[in-house]
């Protein structure tokens, strides 16, 4: 968020699937999550980020499977095997590999088709594994599930490592319809329930002034990294709205003194 030159970097890893039913898939995702830790701690960052990732439903699975519901039953073991045989294992492993590296924070976005993709998953995990692992704040996947950005950061308190600055715009005339579960591919804007947005595009200005707000008032000062992906404009184009954009509401000074209580 702010402009000053303390930020530290951070190694991003848009990896995918540690946890892939498919062996060979998961380990080339592992060892590139590996080699990532390995190469923050030559660069002397501390915070690596990528997904959480989403196993099978069993393990002979070939494909992942994202549980959305506990009904019919068979989900709910679904999900207590993915957890608890997989997710939990793997990820404890991660800390205790990231720990001895000396890469104190794991920043795991929170994406829906992954077992983390909300507040609540993430602190699960995190209970589970260790303090090394915490979000990858980004709230364009956050608005289409109904949850709202700011609530989110005050849940993770003390668990938000990185941020992006990305938007996203809730189609009502779609999605009162057809709600805002989609697998319509994302180049079918005019038919889809959401899409992504350069920040600005998808919630207005007061938004993001109570965004940038909520972040510092619950520990984060750090950097916002604008990720682009908005189908209604070129990389270039959006990438510039959304800098010209976030000047305006970004707190780059420090908090300031409260001399008049």
């Amino acid at each position: 968020m702010p402009s000053r030159p303390r930020a530290r970097p951070t190694v991003v890893l848009r990896a995918g699937n540690p946890l892939h039913p498919n062996r060979r898939i998961a380990a080339a995702h592992d060892e590139a999550f590996r080699k990532a830790v390995r190469l923050a701690a030559k660069l002397g960052v501390d915070v690596v980020i990528n997904f959480s990732g989403c196993p099978g439903d069993q393990a002979r699975a070939k494909y992942p499977n994202w549980v959305t519901c506990p009904w019919p039953p068979d989900y709910l073991e679904i999900l207590n095997w993915q957890w608890t045989r997989v997710a939990f294992p793997y990820w404890a492993r991660m800390t205790g590999f990231a720990r001895k590296y000396g890469v104190k924070k794991i920043a795991l976005e929170m994406h829906p088709g992954f077992v983390v993709y909300n507040p609540e998953t993430l602190l699960k995990l995190r209970t589970a594994a260790g303090p090394e692992i915490g979000a990858n704040f980004d709230p364009s996947h956050l608005f289409w599930q109904g949850i709202d950005p700011c609530a989110a950061i005050r849940a993770l308190r003390g668990a938000i490592y990185h941020v992006h600055a990305k938007d996203a715009a809730n189609h009502r005339w779609n999605s009162q319809t057809n709600g805002n579960l989609d697998t319509k591919h994302y180049s079918n804007e005019a038919n889809r329930s959401w899409i992504f947005r350069t920040v600005g595009y998808g919630n207005p200005r007061s938004f993001w002034c109570d965004f940038v707000s909520a972040l510092r008032m619950n520990g984060y000062d750090g950097v916002l990294s604008v990720e682009h992906e908005d189908s209604l404009m070129t990389p270039r184009e959006g990438l510039e709205k959304g800098i010209r954009f976030l000047q305006g509401v970004i707190l780059s000074a420090p908090k300031g003194e409260v001399t008049w209580a």
